[in-house]
């Protein structure tokens, strides 16, 4: 079982993603933030509707990323998630990509949000746009009982999705143990990028040596959902849920409603 408070008696969980369009001082704002945040609304009615037991607000449209938002991407999240949050009454998480935990964090604390996502929590890593991003660990967890937020959960990817280990010889059960040491509430292991599915062989690799919950991070959809959810604690679900995959479509409720059905089965 879960235990993340927020989710009850669940003892299994699938959150949705809202997938925020660019946001404002990004290469591909497109100068309409009330395009934006309509569409980040209606999806997370849609994820609520459809049966989805979490969601979290992530700003997936502002790539090239850098390591820490700016000013006007940090209140434009902080905005949308505040206006999500006002309209769903299932829990709420925060992902500032690509790793700003101050950001996430302080949001989360701001709006009365559940969660975070840490993308690099332990890890050293390469990423495509911004090179060598350092861990995090100690800096996230002292910046949450600075502000008071010890109600926000972690939850920590461990060699995350579309990076590189600059230490190769890390395992991943060595990332795994470092996280939870460090203070995750929850593990999350994804596939080599967005959509790609998460190996279960790495997935029973992390559970045998950790205590916390493990939650696919990528790839799940209906075709394998039912496999992915005998072992993990959880799922995130963002891209299988859109038309086409195109992340920046809307969340479709055909397509949620099915794998929720599936999920539930």
């Amino acid at each position: 079982m879960s235990n993340l408070e927020f989710f009850g008696e669940k003892k299994q969980f699938v959150i949705g993603m809202v997938h925020c369009l660019p946001l404002p001082g990004t290469p591909n704002y497109c100068g309409d933030i009330a395009r934006i945040i309509s569409q980040a609304i209606q999806d997370a009615i849609v994820l609520e509707k459809s049966g989805f037991d979490a969601l979290m607000v992530e700003n997936i449209g502002d790539d090239p990323f850098a390591v820490e938002l700016n000013v006007a991407q940090n209140t434009a999240l902080a905005a949308i998630s505040a206006l999500v949050k006002q309209n769903v009454n299932i829990p709420v998480g925060v992902d500032a990509v690509m790793n700003d935990y101050k950001s996430a964090i302080s949001i989360a604390q701001a709006i009365g949000g559940d969660f975070v996502r840490i993308p690099v929590f332990v890890d050293t890593v390469e990423f495509y746009s911004c090179g060598i991003i350092n861990p995090c660990a100690h800096g996230a967890m002292y910046y949450r009982k600075q502000i008071d937020a010890g109600k926000v959960k972690i939850f920590a990817d461990i060699q995350v999705k579309h990076t590189r280990m600059v230490l190769p010889n890390v395992t991943i059960e060595d990332s795994a143990k470092a996280a939870q040491g460090c203070g995750a509430d929850a593990l999350i292991v994804t596939g080599s990028q967005t959509g790609v599915e998460t190996p279960i062989e790495m997935i029973r690799r992390v559970k045998k040596v950790v205590k916390i919950p493990v939650i696919a991070g990528s790839g799940v959809k209906v075709a394998n959902i039912k496999e992915q959810m005998m072992i993990v604690d959880g799922a995130i679900v963002g891209s299988s849920l859109k038309n086409n995959g195109v992340i920046t479509n809307p969340v479709s409720y055909d397509l949620a409603k099915v794998l929720i059905d599936a999920f539930r089965k």
